[in-house]
């Protein structure tokens, strides 16, 4: 009698569409604008501080700006120049605090070199703190509690999500995910949020030793370390779900103005091994950001008024 070996499971790998999933989570936070107006009298707000002309950074700020309006909210920006003094920004952050009409306060970083952005994040009412930085969401976030999430992990978090359910019919309970990355914007509050799901999370960085046999063993990899396609394909395991947090631009082409922008992981290698499947830069996560920022000021709008959490958000 002969040994058959298990038959090998082979995966056409998925590329994550974040673009269609942010399209439809902005337009269910549109759908819910109605109804706080109508229980309110007015509509959810939020408030942009952006400091100094950084070009990314003024961009992000339109971006904010335009979904805002789309979605019935109300957009108060506030530019001041890169020369603002730290006492002059927590003096309006301190106005802002006390403004009914804004839900969220959110101030663009990185802010000029002056400027002490722990002193200002700290400035922040937590529970207009859409951007989840505040110290204590972050620990409410660390013990399980209901608090503001940040943005970018939470954003990821629902394409893994949607992603398990869409393909297994299952959840993420008991898979090991890894995060590569350690920030206090990304890969710290990506890891409790995976724990919070019943995953095994390991968190792991630029500095670990054997890296890629850690990630060799991960149903799920996070890559937010801010490194140019640093992830192979090689590393994944088969079966596994990818989430690309990176956005690095490479030198441009000859001819070229601008390099295109890729991700933390090697996108070709990664598509071309067993993987389940992977979010595309640009394309994947990037659309969640602005989109979870109109579903946090929701939120923050709903509790702060004694209106339950918004459901389906």
């Amino acid at each position: 009698m002969t040994d058959t070996a298990p038959e090998q499971t082979t995966y056409s790998p998925h590329i994550i569409d974040g673009k269609a999933f942010a399209a439809n989570l902005r337009q269910r936070v549109a759908d819910m604008v109605p109804p706080f107006v109508g229980a309110l009298g007015r509509a959810p707000g939020l408030a942009v501080v952006l400091v100094g002309d950084d070009p990314a950074s003024n961009v992000y700020v339109r971006s904010k700006h335009k979904a805002c309006v789309a979605a019935g909210m109300e957009s108060f920006e506030h530019r001041l120049p890169a020369a603002t003094s730290e006492q002059d920004l927590l003096a309006l952050i301190e106005i802002l605090n006390a403004d009914e009409q804004v839900d969220g306060i959110l101030v663009q970083l990185p802010l000029p070199d002056h400027l002490d952005d722990k002193a200002v994040i700290a400035a922040i009412d937590p529970a207009k703190d859409v951007d989840g930085f505040h110290i204590i969401n972050a620990g409410k976030l660390a013990v399980g509690e209901s608090a503001m999430v940040p943005c970018t992990p939470l954003g990821s978090l629902m394409l893994l999500k949607d992603t398990y359910r869409a393909k297994t019919g299952g959840d993420l309970s008991g898979l090991h995910a890894i995060v590569v990355g350690r920030s206090n914007i990304v890969g710290k509050p990506m890891a409790q949020l995976l724990l919070n799901e019943n995953c095994t999370v390991t968190i792991a960085h630029s500095r670990t030793r054997n890296l890629p046999d850690l990630v060799k063993t991960a149903d799920i990899v996070v890559a937010a370390v801010g490194r140019t396609e640093m992830v192979k394909g090689a590393w994944l395991k088969s079966g596994a779900v990818v989430i690309d947090v990176g956005i690095n631009r490479l030198p441009p082409e000859p001819g070229a103005d601008k390099g295109r922008l890729v991700g933390d992981v090697a996108t070709k290698e990664a598509l071309a091994s067993d993987i389940l499947a992977i979010t595309p830069v640009p394309g994947g996560v990037g659309p969640m950001t602005i989109a979870c920022l109109l579903r946090n000021t929701l939120v923050a709008a709903h509790r702060r008024t004694g209106l339950a959490d918004p459901v389906g958000v």
